[in-house]
């Protein structure tokens, strides 16, 4: 295979260096002739014609056996000749590898330029590095809220607390202590939800800075994916153009993790993992665990329900999510344990290490048992919508048949609307008063989009179901995203964020947010397919779907460092070893 380093080199280059040397041999071999010439005509005995004796003493005596000054001119000219040939030569080549543009050799100090392709590459790299940097810093950032809330009283069991039903067996065995009226030492409801509100603001107090520079960097990295999805419909058009933004794009995902790597140390410092804060910070991450575990048991008979409940396509979004939270919570098992046991020998290096994954685990297990309750509820929603989504879509085309659209539309043409409309209708009103399970979302998605294209002007109950489908599809996108992030490229999170804008405007928008959202879940699912799954033959207990989420880091044969919060310099700092 050819070198690159030789492959910008064009192929005549070597001919055209050999043709020039050997000019210069053949003009010095030329010269050398022309100089052996006089002395190998001076030995050569010729017969001349008979002359005279005087006549040929004469003829002899000026010069005999003596060479002319005139024979050595040609040769002289010949080696001058062949000598300035072969300078040139040499200087012409000097000054082309010293000009050179080409691959093959780069002038020091004058890099050349990149592509389009390779800046579009870097352009890539950056949005998903810069993404996944504000992921993490995001999860980390509600670990510390909530250490701070916990220790203040906000949330959370702190140490010395009386159980609940301890609390209601205590109340009732004093006279006249009524449940709530602060009997011992319970504060009253108000006092409690006051008490709870202080905390929170304090944890915002405390938690300001890194809260700001997250903001920012969501700002930038929003605007990145914005210039990114321009980028991808062709605009600009001009490749100089088309290179500016690419840049724009790099600089944008660079200032995102400036922001993120300045606020670093300082969260360190803050929550103190390696010395005093480690303990707290434990609590709050083994607390939620334990949560996470009852509530994991719930997920999986919540799909289960929901399976026998709605068709198949309703639980798709969630398809694996219970599975996943339990791989994500046996990881951070592992790792929480491992965490105790660095904290009682004081190794606060592998405390934080092994806190810091857990916490990642405990954050993306939340995550999938959150989408299944999640989807849960919005179905329920759907399905008491449906009806009056019905209602809603018969007065629409009422309206349309009396000419109320605000788009002139040629008869043939507001016919043919109407009777895909009313098929539609039909269609969801059969299915949703059938024996048979249905999917009340995609039945308010072909609703909505089967009475929008009359333009008559949705009513408020069509615009808010439009807005339920659509939410509920960016969510599950997102989710998705989040927990599979360690394989999703940039093209699906573009995507994502575009939904989030276009949901951001409301109703109005809803139907450009819900394709750009679907369209970012297929194409996550793709990107995960072709990545396949990470370490498929390690040991360790929930490491491929660590690294898969973006939990690790993949920079080490073990999985790398687990991500914290920080930008491209800082999010991989604690590196770890497998626990035991």
């Amino acid at each position: 295979m050819t070198s690159s380093l030789f492959r910008g080199r064009p192929r005549r280059a070597k001919a055209h260096i050999r043709v020039r040397v050997t000019h210069a041999v053949l003009g010095a071999l030329v010269g050398a002739g022309w100089l052996m010439l006089p002395l190998m005509t001076v030995a050569t005995r010729r017969p001349v014609p008979a002359t005279s004796p005087g006549a040929a003493a004469g003829a002899a005596a000026p010069g005999q056996g003596v060479t002319s000054a005139a024979d050595y001119v040609l040769p002289l000219i010949a080696v001058a000749a062949a000598a300035a040939m072969a300078a040139y030569g040499y200087l012409r080549r000097v000054h082309r590898a010293r000009t050179r543009t080409t691959p093959g050799t780069t002038l020091p100090g004058r890099p050349a330029p990149p592509t389009v392709a390779d800046a579009e590459r870097q352009a890539r790299v950056a949005l998903v590095l810069a993404d996944d940097c504000v992921r993490t810093s995001r999860e980390e950032l509600g670990f510390a809220r909530e250490r701070f809330e916990a220790g203040k009283g906000g949330v959370g069991p702190r140490a010395g607390a009386i159980p609940v039903a301890s609390e209601a067996k205590a109340r009732a065995a004093v006279p006249g202590a009524e449940p709530g009226d602060g009997g011992l030492g319970h504060p009253p409801p108000d006092a409690g939800a006051r008490h709870r509100a202080a905390a929170e603001m304090a944890a915002e107090t405390e938690t300001a800075a890194f809260a700001r520079a997250l903001r920012g960097a969501e700002a930038e990295l929003v605007a990145a994916f914005a210039l990114w999805r321009r980028y991808e419909r062709g605009l600009p058009g001009d490749a100089e153009a088309r290179r500016q933004a690419l840049a724009g794009m790099v600089g944008r995902c660079a200032e995102a993790g400036r922001r993120l790597d300045a606020q670093a140390a300082a969260l360190d410092q803050v929550r103190g993992l390696e010395g005093p804060g480690a303990g707290a910070a434990l609590d709050v991450a083994e607390g939620r665990f334990r949560g996470l575990a009852v509530r994991t048991v719930a997920a999986h008979a919540t799909l289960a329900a929901l399976r026998e409940r709605y068709a198949p396509s309703a639980a798709d979004p969630v398809t694996g999510a219970v599975e996943q939270a339990k791989d994500r919570l046996l990881f951070a098992t592992a790792h929480l344990n491992a965490a105790r046991r660095s904290l009682d020998a004081a190794d606060g290096d592998a405390t934080a290490r092994n806190l810091r994954a857990a916490e990642g685990a405990v954050a993306q297990a939340e995550t999938l048992v959150t989408g299944v309750e999640r989807l849960a509820a919005r179905l329920r929603e759907a399905a008491a919508l449906v009806p009056a989504a019905l209602t809603g879509a018969e007065a629409e085309l009422a309206a349309a048949r009396q000419g109320r659209s605000r788009t002139a539309l040629a008869t043939g043409e507001l016919d043919a609307r109407l009777t895909h409309a009313d098929a539609v209708l039909a269609a969801v009103r059969e299915e949703s008063t059938g024996a048979l399970p249905y999917d009340p979302l995609d039945a308010l998605r072909r609703i909505t989009r089967a009475v929008d294209r009359l333009d008559v002007g949705r009513s408020g109950v069509l615009g808010t179901a439009a807005f339920l489908v659509a939410r509920t599809a960016l969510d599950s996108a997102d989710d998705f995203v989040t927990v599979h992030r360690g394989a999703v490229g940039p093209q699906a999170r573009a995507l994502l964020s575009e939904a989030a804008r276009a949901l951001a405007g409301g109703a109005g928008t809803a139907f450009d947010a819900d394709t750009a959202a679907r369209q970012a879940r297929e194409l996550a699912e793709r990107d995960v397919r072709a990545h396949g799954t990470p370490y498929p033959d390690t040991p360790t207990t929930g490491l491929p779907g660590a690294v898969l989420g973006g939990i690790l880091l993949a920079e080490d044969p073990d999985g790398g460092p687990p991500a914290t919060f920080g930008g491209p310099a800082t999010r991989g700092r604690r590196h770890m070893r497998a626990p035991a």
